[in-house]
């Protein structure tokens, strides 16, 4: 029997409410009618129970380098079998994964892989873990949480690539079923989320600070968009939460924005705004500051904030330790904050 001959697994997280069901798993919280789904596409109404549709159901499987995600504190210079489904729970204007995103099931052709063969997958790819990613992994949770669980039994790592907007009860469920996580911080102000995300920024921040309180190895992006949310008192704002709220080890990764989607009328970043926000976030002693899309001299590379010494040398998505001795800075000793 195959999965598309089984009724799609019940969801977590919802209740009944006024003779529809309510979903509990993101701040959207949808009210869902009989025969209807949420805004995400992906979780619907049958028979008075919220049902996760897409469950084991996968557009893209690829062995990435963990730098792509970008994880550059977590497993550096590994590969990882990355696996992403269909929808999303934002809207996000500049999409970049729009082709998988910002579609529903019917809309594309997808293969059915069933949690218990993910560990299989990645052993044979040569891969020590497994990265949900390129669409939003939140809205697959019951099928992410299944086969994440089937690969950590078998020894291996697991990481979320996502956009944070998730309730906080799903999202301390995940303590010890993920062990990393990139969250996109998309802008900072409501405002920007409103209008370019059709979402809210405060669940962000808050999904933030709730991975760091359960253990996650916790990376930020944040992609500056010219006219959107690159004024440099926003990212200055963005800066000072970080220290305050994450610690001043957190990895940030300012992505120089590149035309997609519904934001192709918008230009690149200019280079003169990328630099202004890793001073920024140097100037607000943030010890792991780096700058994507684009060559720079010290954008990727790891650096000891102690003595300025060369840790990981990075080049595109390429990482190689020069300066790591038993994880440890090998000029002045300090332990070099990465999960080797």
């Amino acid at each position: 029997m195959s999965i598309s001959d089984v009724e799609p697994k019940e969801a977590a997280f919802w209740e009944r409410e006024d003779g529809a069901v309510r979903c509990l798993l993101c701040p959207h919280s949808c009210l869902v009618r009989e025969g209807q789904k949420g805004i995400c596409r992906v979780r619907g109404n049958i028979g008075g129970t919220l049902r996760a549709l897409s469950y084991g159901k996968v557009s893209s499987v690829h062995l990435d380098p963990m730098e792509k995600k970008p994880l550059f504190h977590f497993h550096p210079g590994e590969p990882v079998l990355s696996f992403g489904g269909v929808g999303c729970n934002l809207r996000c204007l500049h999409c970049q994964n729009y082709p998988i995103a910002q579609v529903g099931l019917g809309d594309l052709e997808l293969m059915e892989v069933p949690p218990d063969e993910v560990p299989g997958m990645c052993v044979r790819s040569g891969s020590n873990g497994v990265a949900w990613t390129y669409n939003e992994p939140t809205i697959w949770y019951e099928y992410m949480m299944d086969a994440s669980r089937a690969c950590k039994a078998e020894g291996l790592f697991t990481v979320s690539v996502t956009n944070g907007y998730i309730q906080e009860a799903p999202m301390r469920a995940l303590k010890g079923v993920i062990d990393a996580v990139n969250i996109d911080v998309k802008g900072f102000t409501e405002e920007f989320y409103r209008q370019v995300c059709k979402g809210s920024l405060a669940p962000v921040l808050r999904t933030c600070e709730v991975a760091k309180e359960v253990g996650m190895h916790v990376e930020l992006t944040y992609l500056v968009i010219p006219g959107r949310n690159d004024r440099q008192e926003e990212i200055a704002s963005f800066c000072q939460w970080v220290r305050d709220r994450m610690g001043v080890g957190t990895p940030v990764h300012f992505s120089r924005f590149h035309p997609d989607y519904r934001m192709t009328d918008v230009p690149p970043t200019p280079r003169s705004v990328m630099d202004m926000a890793y001073k920024e976030g140097v100037a607000h002693g943030l010890e792991y500051v780096y700058v994507g899309n684009m060559a720079t001299e010290r954008g990727e590379s790891t650096y000891c904030p102690r003595c300025g010494a060369l840790l990981v040398r990075r080049y595109g998505f390429s990482a190689e330790p020069v300066g790591v001795t038993d994880r440890r800075c090998a000029k002045c000793g300090r332990e070099t904050d990465i999960i080797w």
